[in-house]
């Protein structure tokens, strides 16, 4: 396969700043790891906005000592490199010199080197709550991202009933330094359906903000406590299925200050939740409830709305009525932009919307018209820019979406869907899964008609077949066309640009089984988390016997199969895979014993070095989270994909609900062009040249 070396395209013409997005102007991003061959490997980010024609010098610094030079000419190629001279016993710092026509300009801060193969950020562990999703932005206007942390403790889904502790939101840099907590409190339930939090700078003032929906008793980063503290708005009914949700009282939407966590602006929660019956629809199963089910299913987002500064948008509903409200912060006030409002109907729904029961898990947002705007993408529909319906396809509600520029011969983005079919299956006929032009809705392709799927994925893994492949429900691995390819790999779920190449990477989050069996035991628990942790453990010490017992049968294979499915097994490494497309399997190139969350890596993306993406996974014993990077050379040189307005939305949006991979606007695969240069300025404290 061709390994290519790609150079930034940069517009002749100066774009007007009425044109151009605000993004974050970080640091270079420099990350220098020990290298499993010898040496150390060294990262750093090529901006969006640099010169044509910028290089590179990179400095080496031993134990304090002066500088060093490490390469001998500068370097015009990819944006990383193995300093193989590098003394690995001594303390080592790199820095990175950027080199225009006058020579080394605005040298960035010199950056030590990991100790192993990857960071860890120490987390201040919390009784009864392990880490979960996390996002990143610049918190305090540095020119580095910090990480918000979601921290969980007895989630329900909302499909079932029960009392959950009190989500909790962490912020850290990445040396592990705590900068506050918000304790979203009792009147806010757990789950991944019901937080959704937004870090994003909002305002342009070079610190993101975080926005989430709170309530009665939730406690900002400074103390300081929204609504009435006194107030408990829980169904407390043991044995009913409105049990531990939150079904009246008020809902609020808060704006917190990214580096303290304050809470900077409280409103009343658009939309509110009205009948709780009128949330149903034709999505899922086509069914309806009362007791809190489909009313309480929150996505969230962040959009440019009018091409040029971010919007918030926060969303209620999935399988029927569905509403969106979007809000500018500007000057430390919160103002509407549009709400849009799918409508209720009940059964048998038959003056529902088209845009009724069309929402799913997930959500995406991009260009997809090619105005110069953001829409959102919220599985089988579109909103445009302005808040009206742009199209409903009418594949209803699915758990899968992916959206990106998949087949570079034909204009235009592709959307991959999968569908749930379940108990109306015969009645609509929808397709487990298909693909469709983003712009228009038109269905490219599809397959598997009333068949449920649950997952599925995008990505370019195979360069023997132009552009993206897809697979989820029957058929396997298929082509641009739709056509089958052969087997599929079992990975799913979450993709990652890892080596060298194009092509992209498959990840298998690693997955502590006995902690997972315990966690589910103890969601069960009325007693509280710590008694229910316990309750667990003895109950599995008594079902199976001790660990040390359990580990033996494990590594003689004595136990009846009957037995070995309830048995916690083993915890199964984290791995990133790539795809043998001759060999029709997965073949692992890098494994680690660092753990998944809920729905996977608890973020993957562009977070350091060059243009390829990082893990943030939690360590063995949950006591820190563990950010990995890749150490695999590369030719391929490209501007960090934090740049690409789109990739960096989905990183906000990341942590909402089923977690998925964000994508770039352009093609990244096989055959790519190189991307044209984007429409953004910078603002914030961080290194990118300035060009007179």
């Amino acid at each position: 396969m061709r390994t290519l070396l790609f150079l930034l395209t940069l517009s002749a013409v100066a774009l007007p700043v009425s044109a151009q997005r605000q993004m974050e102007n970080l640091s270079r991003g420099v990350v220098a790891i020990p290298n499993p061959g010898g040496g150390v490997f060294v990262g750093w980010r090529l901006f969006g906005t640099d010169p044509e024609g910028i290089a590179f010098n990179v400095y080496r610094s031993a134990d304090d000592g002066p500088a060093v030079k490490v390469n001998d000419e500068p370097l015009t190629g990819a944006t990383s490199l193995v300093d193989a001279k590098a003394d690995v016993t001594a303390s080592l710092s790199y820095q990175i010199r950027p080199v225009v026509e006058a020579g080394e300009v605005a040298p960035g801060q010199a950056v030590r080197a990991w100790e192993g193969d990857y960071l860890e950020i120490p987390i201040e562990t919390i009784e009864g709550y392990r880490p979960g999703d996390t996002s990143v932005a610049d918190l305090d206007g540095d020119g580095e991202l910090e990480i918000v942390l979601h921290q969980v403790s007895r989630p329900r889904d909302n499909g079932s009933a029960g009392v959950t502790g009190e989500p909790i939101l962490d912020a850290y840099k990445l040396n592990g330094a705590h900068l506050w907590r918000i304790n979203l409190g009792k009147n806010i339930r757990e789950g991944e359906h019901y937080t959704q939090f937004m870090v994003y700078d909002l305002d342009g003032d070079g610190r993101a903000e975080v926005a989430c929906k709170t309530a009665d008793g939730t406690v900002d980063g400074v103390g300081e406590v929204i609504g009435d503290a006194d107030k408990d708005w829980r169904t407390l009914q043991e044995g009913s299925p409105r049990d531990g949700r939150i079904l009246n009282g008020p809902e609020y939407f808060t704006i917190f200050a990214g580096d303290t966590g304050a809470a900077l602006k409280t409103i009343d929660y658009v939309p509110g939740r009205g009948a709780i019956d009128g949330w149903g629809g034709i999505g899922g199963n086509a069914g309806n409830d009362s007791y809190g089910n489909r009313c309480d299913r929150f996505l969230a987002c962040v959009a440019y709305l009018d091409g040029e500064r971010p919007s918030v948008v926060m969303c209620r509903g999935v399988y029927g009525r569905i509403v969106m409200a979007a809000w500018d912060w500007r000057d430390g006030e919160l103002s509407q932009r549009w709400v849009f409002d799918s409508g209720s109907s009940r059964p048998p729904y038959s003056d529902a919307s088209p845009y009724s029961g069309m929402g799913g898990h997930s959500l995406s947002v991009g260009d997809v018209d090619s105005d110069g705007r953001d829409e959102i993408v919220y599985q089988a529909m579109v909103v445009d820019d302005d808040g009206k319906g742009l199209y409903s396809t009418g594949l209803r509600h699915g758990d899968v979406m992916h959206l990106t520029d998949m087949y570079p011969d034909r204009p235009g983005m592709e959307v991959f869907t999968v569908q749930e079919n379940e108990d109306d299956a015969e009645l609509f006929q929808t397709p487990g899964a298909a693909m469709r032009d983003a712009r228009t809705g038109e269905i490219l392709w599809s397959h598997s008609p009333t068949v449920d799927v649950p997952s599925g994925m995008a990505a370019d893994i195979d360069p023997t077949h132009r552009g993206y492949e897809a697979w989820g429900g029957p058929g396997g691995l298929r082509n641009s066309h739709g056509e089958s390819m052969g087997p599929a790999p079992r990975e799913n779920a979450w993709c990652i640009w890892w080596d060298g190449d194009p092509l992209r990477e498959l990840v298998s989050p690693g997955v502590d089984w006995g902690r997972w069996y315990r966690w589910r035991l103890a969601q069960a628990s009325p007693g509280g988390e710590p008694t229910a942790r316990k309750e667990a453990d003895g109950a599995i010490e008594r079902a199976l016997g001790s660990r040390e017992d359990r580990d033996e049968r494990d590594t003689q294979r004595r136990r009846p199969d009957s037995q070995r499915s309830r048995m916690p097994r083993r915890p199964t490494p984290t791995r990133v895979v790539k795809w043998d497309w001759v060999g029709k399997k997965s073949d692992t190139v890098f494994e680690c014993d660092a753990m998944g969350v809920s729905r996977g890596p608890a973020l993957v993306g562009d977070l350091l070095g060059d243009w390829r993406e990082e893990m943030v996974l939690v360590a063995p014993d949950g006591k820190s989270l563990r950010l990995y990077t890749t150490t695999i050379e590369t030719e391929v040189r490209l501007p960090t994909l934090l740049h690409d307005p789109q990739y960096r939305l989905g990183l906000a949006w990341q942590n909402v609900v089923y977690n998925k991979p964000c994508h770039p606007s352009f093609y990244l695969g096989d055959g790519m062009s190189a991307p044209t240069r984007p429409k953004i300025r910078l603002v914030g404290a961080g290194e990118a040249i300035a060009i007179e």
